[in-house]
């Protein structure tokens, strides 16, 4: 495993994409048979109660802003089918995406490596992984009445999800669709690493800081843009849309889908009430909405209701895309794991244990050990340690004992020349999604985060883990990992596009 163990060159990159047997790469042939698109969202708000994500202590819901959602798009054309369903969670556990992914081709035929899972990473929803654990497992494991309910709800998570796309094929009809992308001009978003004096990098400090010197990274401002409309009448279906922000603008204890609701609100006062509002974030592993400089954080009605904006006006400029043609592709990248001793296993349970009594300990520190502990159950099939009690994330049955690397899938969908969907897992530095776009050849692209897993946390580029952070401190991944992602990413966007000019040249013979 020396291959994984050391640092990537740039170089070797393509290499080790390609090395990858060939099972691990598929693709659905293109053809020229009417598209036929569907919508369809069905509700996955917990009960009051329930526990809620996005932080390392445990808190308990007490009412609802508003509702969160499973929102699904189903693709089908000829024999070529596929589904990409969002869900208003913090992020998608590989033991949920494994789930509704098979229950969905079960019941609909997609097959399930056509069929993506991805998270809108909202805080303000159900920190669900271990009660789905629970759910997955022996029932016996179930002892109290608290565990019941909670088990019944990862139920229902993944029956509703699944409905959702169920439900979006049953809507399919014949489609127009138009594509392009808005510039959000209001400044909503921000870089949240800065350059310090002495090289390093820090998380959230804003320039205000007397060290800070600057921000570490861009912002990508582009707003991607899909719209469905129904081929008989040019009737307004859904709205597929991609913005790099993080989504923890809210706060409190009432669950709430963040920003993205009031993009749906826009989009639903210019195109129509029934018309769904597909939200994919960004690559923002290092992107947020604090302003730099200090000033008031923007609300989350206010970086909405700007961003619905942007949305709704640039909805006149948006292309019809003429040809179609419907691909979708994808290939498995491992990416490795980083290394974790049985001493500090050891350590961070006995941190993490001080923690729950009480103890007062530096955040990074807290973050560490948490860390560690999933990284027990991920590489080990038998955990150093029993931290089943103090973890959510990690405890997962279709990655115990994984090894020492994620097999991560990175899927493409493409329609025509005009307009292509990537997704990655994780959340992703900004600079990985800017590369991805700048080096595709389709008119349009949309990089979508949180994708089928979460397992890996964050997904810096490589440039960041000199600089260390939070967000590096919080990667489960080694150094090389995003960079691999984008050369997947690309790689799969140009087999597309060539096979669509092959195919092309083909049909004007």
């Amino acid at each position: 495993m020396l291959l994984y163990r050391n640092l990537w060159p740039l170089g070797l990159l393509c290499c080790a994409i390609a090395w990858m047997p060939s099972t691990d790469c598929r693709a659905t042939e293109l053809t020229a048979a009417e598209l036929h698109v569907g919508v369809a969202q069905v509700e996955i708000t917990p009960p009051l109660g329930f526990p809620m994500a996005g932080y390392y202590h445990e808190r308990l819901a007490t009412g609802q802003k508003n509702p969160l959602w499973a929102k699904a798009v189903v693709f089908q054309q000829g024999e070529t089918r596929a589904a990409w369903v969002v869900c208003d969670l913090t992020g998608i556990a590989i033991d949920l995406s494994t789930q509704v992914r098979k229950r969905a081709a079960e019941q609909t035929g997609i097959p399930s490596a056509n069929i993506v899972v991805s998270a809108t990473h909202s805080h303000t929803a159900p920190d669900y992984t271990k009660s789905l654990y629970l759910h997955l497992g022996p029932q016996e494991n179930l002892q109290t009445e608290q565990d019941l309910a909670r088990a019944k709800y990862a139920g229902q998570l993944i029956a509703n999800t699944v409905q959702a796309i169920v439900a979006a094929q049953k809507n399919a009809q014949p489609a127009d669709l138009r594509a392009g992308s808005g510039l959000q001009q209001e400044p909503i978003s921000f870089c949240r690493r800065f350059v310090m004096r002495d090289g390093s990098v820090r998380t959230w400090v804003g320039l205000k800081h007397p060290e800070a010197l600057r921000s570490s990274a861009p912002i990508d401002p582009e707003v991607g843009l899909l719209q469905v409309n129904r081929a008989a009448d040019t009737q307004p279906l859904g709205l597929l849309s991609s913005f790099a922000l993080h989504l923890d603008t809210v706060g409190g204890l009432e669950w709430s889908a963040d920003y993205p609701y009031f993009v749906q609100e826009s989009v639903r006062a210019k195109l129509g009430p029934d018309v769904v509002s597909l939200f994919g974030t960004g690559t923002c592993g290092d992107i947020n909405h604090a302003e730099p400089t200090g000033q008031p954080r923007n609300s989350t009605s206010v970086i909405g209701n700007s961003l619905g904006a942007t949305v709704t006006a640039a909805l006149t400029s948006l292309t019809p895309i003429q040809q179609p043609r419907f691909q979708v592709r994808s290939c498995v990248v491992p990416l490795p794991l980083e290394e974790v001793s049985p001493a500090d296993i050891q350590h961070s349970l006995q941190l993490v244990q001080a923690i729950s009594q009480g103890e007062k300990v530096e955040f990074l520190e807290h973050v560490i050990a948490y860390k560690r502990l999933v990284l027990d159950r991920l590489w080990n099939k038998t955990p150093v340690v029993d931290a089943s009690q103090h973890i959510s994330l990690g405890l997962t049955h279709q990655w115990a004992g994984v090894g020492e690397v994620l097999p991560i899938e990175v899927t493409v969908m493409t329609l025509g020349s005009d307009a292509a969907i990537v997704f990655l897992p994780g959340e992703v530095f900004v600079e990985l999604g800017l590369a991805i776009k700048q080096a595709s050849p389709f008119k349009t692209t949309l990089v979508v985060e949180l994708s089928q897993a979460v397992e890996t946390i964050y997904i810096p580029n490589r440039q960041a883990y000199a600089g260390g952070g939070y967000e590096v401190t919080n990667s489960l991944v080694q150094p090389g990992s995003g960079e691999m992602l984008v050369e997947a990413a690309v790689g799969l966007l140009r087999d597309a596009a060539t096979q669509q000019v092959t195919n092309a040249s083909t049909v004007a013979k």
